[in-house]
């Protein structure tokens, strides 16, 4: 085993306090998601999606990185073979925690998209609707989410990375989402060797060679051990 792609999601974050994507009644922090995650909500009412979002991006300052974040930037620092962990959180609990072979496909609240050139960056603060592009100068800067019915980031080496996946592994996800929900059928197409850690089965569980469930904070640690020190990488063959 040498190359390994990493999926995660709300589960693995939530254990340090972040609210998972759909809560309680089909609502996210209580709005309904259509309200906050489509483009028509953002044409429809740019004051509240801003707002919202500005709310989540100050939140991140009250949270830190949990067990299983650390053992993944752990992983990644110490493992020899190729790696992507390929996050649907718009968090930057990962990077926090030390990770660096990752990629956000849904975007990051500590970012922002310019509507008019395309253009993203670093943000911190409150991003009110008509901030000016600092690339562009057009008064077209939003959060930097990909809202539902937009391309995720990086598929194509997401693509590629899961086509040379000797492991692929589901953490904290529920299986719903896509593409990201069918990146475990692309994995077994290509011969990879699949495991889902999740608190409780996935909607695609079936899917998969093996599942642990647990708090993410106990089983991600675990592997992550398990692989550093049982499954020493070979070249492939």
């Amino acid at each position: 085993m040498r190359n390994i792609v990493i999926l995660t999601g709300a589960g693995i974050s939530a254990e340090s306090g972040i609210a998972t994507f759909r809560g309680p009644g089909g609502l996210w922090e209580g709005h309904r998601v259509e309200d906050v995650c489509t483009p028509e909500a953002l044409a429809r009412d740019p004051a509240l999606v801003h707002r919202f979002y500005d709310l989540r991006r100050a939140a991140l300052a009250a949270v830190a990185p949990n067990a299983a974040h650390d053992a993944l930037a752990r992983l990644d620092r110490e493992w020899p073979g190729e790696l992507l962990i390929v996050t649907q959180n718009v968090d930057d609990l990962h990077e926090r925690a030390g990770a660096r072979r990752l990629l956000h496909m849904h975007g990051e609240l500590r970012s922002a998209l310019c509507a008019g050139c395309g253009s993203r960056r670093a943000w911190g603060k409150a991003l009110p609707p008509a901030t000016e592009c600092p690339a562009c100068g057009a008064p077209a800067l939003r959060p930097d989410i990909v809202f539902f019915g937009e391309m995720p980031y990086g598929m194509e080496r997401i693509d590629d990375a899961l086509s040379r996946a000797d492991l692929f592994v589901s953490i904290g996800t529920s299986g719903a989402v896509y593409p990201a929900a069918g990146f475990v059928r692309l994995a077994r197409e290509h011969d990879a060797a699949t495991l889902e850690l999740n608190l409780d089965p996935s909607e695609g569980s079936a899917w998969f060679d093996q599942t642990r469930l647990g708090p993410a904070g106990t089983l991600v640690p675990a592997w992550v051990d398990e692989v550093l020190t049982s499954h020493p990488p070979s070249p492939r063959t």
